[in-house]
């Protein structure tokens, strides 16, 4: 799982997150397996946002449908701090 903030006008990356950064260490509440790991992503990826100033977003969820780990990146960022 990777989850990335983007500007979309410059098209640089201004933070990203994955399971394999090792900075998810965070408690995911009642969620288990790859919806906990989201989740922490999605709160990782709020953390670095924040640290660069940024406090609002556009949650682009790629086609996906919003359900499942999608929505545990969306809440973990939102729990982190961002605002959609």
């Amino acid at each position: 799982m990777r989850a990335q903030a983007i500007d979309d006008v410059n098209g640089r990356t201004l933070a990203s997150a994955s399971v394999k950064d090792g900075d998810t260490k965070i408690d995911a509440g009642e969620r288990k397996g790859k919806t906990a790991e989201a989740y922490r992503v999605g709160y990782a990826l709020a953390q670095k946002a924040k640290a660069q100033k940024i406090t609002a977003a556009v949650f682009d969820r790629g086609g996906y449908r919003y359900h499942g780990r999608v929505q545990a990146v969306a809440e973990g960022a939102r729990d982190g701090g961002l605002v959609f």
